[in-house]
């Protein structure tokens, strides 16, 4: 037996209101699996974005992949190239060095799922939630801050 292994293991099954709910600058980011889930391999969220927010400028990911998935409306995403609007049905796969972001430019609110391997970078959204609730303001050089300590930089 490899020695991470539990003698008998059991598959996760997590309930549709089983979660943690991370609210960073007017995306609500709901963690299903965490690091702590599944041994650090990956984590996985759905989100949800009104009109008009934009979920993340482009930056780049240099310890991690990051996978969309929109589930309703529409996702405007950076692409390196400039932007193209996503609808239900659309995966975009941000590997590490290439350059994303995501907004909602769209009339209706976009739910979408992100899948981030390994995993890690929902501690950038727990910081950035806490420095907010601490009465810290939501600006480039605090997100910035807050992703370098992600293997992340702006695009």
């Amino acid at each position: 037996m490899i020695e991470h292994e539990t003698p008998d293991p059991r598959p996760l099954l997590r309930r549709p209101e089983e979660g943690e709910l991370i609210d960073v600058a007017g995306v609500e980011h709901f963690f299903r699996l965490t690091a702590e889930h599944t041994e650090g391999r990956f984590s996985f969220e759905e989100f949800t974005l009104e009109p008009g927010i934009v979920g993340a400028r482009p930056h780049v990911h240099h310890g991690h992949d990051e996978y969309f998935y929109v589930l309703e409306g529409q996702l405007t995403l950076h692409n390196g190239d400039g932007e193209v609007t996503a609808g239900p049905g659309t995966l975009l796969a941000a590997v590490r060095g290439t350059p994303h972001g995501f907004r909602n430019a769209g009339t209706e609110t976009t739910r979408a799922l992100c899948l981030y391997t390994p995993a890690g970078y929902e501690g950038y959204f727990r910081e950035v939630h806490a420095a907010v609730a601490a009465g810290a303001e939501v600006t480039d050089e605090l997100l910035a801050e807050f992703r370098g300590r992600y293997r992340t930089t702006s695009s």
